[in-house]
């Protein structure tokens, strides 16, 4: 019982406590990424809010404090309550192309066959593709004199001046444009599956849908989620496209906020308005996040 006591010249030695070069180290290697993130992010959103209190002059300059004004302007306006609809339905219909396609199109590649690896570069392609350029592109297929599209469909649709089709022709190509990423996650998903899984199902009897629905679905649970959100936040983003194809056209049928937001700053030269319309937008987006990751989390919302 001595022997396992600790020798007298240990006794009362405390143990020191690791140095402050040690503490500040990791912020140092932190702070290039930190310092970037302020100038580029941090610093301009505080701005933003700041600018969205204010009227400003043509330069954007702050001329008159105004308080919350713009945000009672804003959300009175009928004009913005149409863009929050249209944007609604554009990352709607965003979703669901890219999402379906991007999961579709890894299930074709997962099957071994020739020129599958061909296959594997054309369906992620789109992730190559500059949106203004593709957005040219689809101008083209889409004209109602010219235009492959109604060549192939036998019809005579102004694809892009027509608003019942207008938003659903840009959200198609948005969703193809983010189907290239979500190709890629897919499939990274897919190859984790066990093989043996679906072997037992085989010899069980299972067909090709009951192998989807109760192997393949749930293992891609996680990544899907993920894709789904991700798809979300570059949905609301979009803008090359419809400045392009549309400029918030026909009337106001591919007005979507963040074009909205555009065209108030820089052909209003309300830059206070937009600026509070972005702060909305902002929020939308994170509450919208929030909520979406509550759901996945247990099935419902936690509050």
């Amino acid at each position: 019982m001595e022997a396992s006591k600790k020798p007298k010249k240990f006794q009362g030695i405390k143990i020191s406590q690791r140095p402050l070069t040690e503490k500040i180290e990791p912020l140092l290697y932190l702070s290039p990424a930190l310092l970037l993130l302020g100038i580029f992010l941090f610093w301009p959103f505080f701005q933003t809010i700041i600018r969205s209190l204010h009227i400003t002059d043509n330069l954007g300059r702050n001329a008159l404090f105004v308080g919350l004004e713009n945000y009672i302007e804003l959300f009175k306006s009928s004009s913005f309550h149409n863009s929050l609809i249209v944007t609604i339905l554009f990352v709607f219909i965003v979703v669901i192309v890219g999402v379906l396609l991007g999961f579709f199109t890894a299930l074709l590649c997962q099957r071994t066959f020739p020129g599958i690896r061909l296959f594997s570069a054309a369906y992620a392609l789109p992730i190559a593709i500059a949106t203004s350029g593709i957005a040219l592109v689809f101008q083209v297929m889409l004209n109602q004199s010219i235009g492959i599209v109604n060549q192939i469909l036998g019809t005579d649709i102004n694809w892009l001046a027509d608003p019942t089709y207008a938003l659903l022709s840009i959200g198609i190509l948005t969703g193809w444009l983010n189907s290239g990423l979500n190709f890629l996650y897919f499939s990274a998903g897919l190859s984790s599956i066990d093989e043996s899984l679906y072997e037992s199902a085989s010899i069980d009897g299972a067909n090709w849908w009951n192998k989807i629905r109760h192997i393949t679905i749930p293992s891609l649970k996680p990544i899907t989620f993920f894709v789904v959100v991700t798809n979300i936040i570059n949905a609301f983003q979009g803008f090359a496209q419809i400045r392009i194809l549309t400029g918030g056209g026909p009337g106001e049928s591919t007005n979507v906020i963040v074009y909205d937001i555009y065209r108030n700053a820089f052909m209003n030269y309300r830059y206070g308005y937009a600026s509070a319309e972005s702060i909305v937008l902002f929020v939308i987006v994170v509450i919208l996040t929030i909520i979406i990751f509550k759901v996945n989390k247990g099935g419902r919302i936690n509050v």
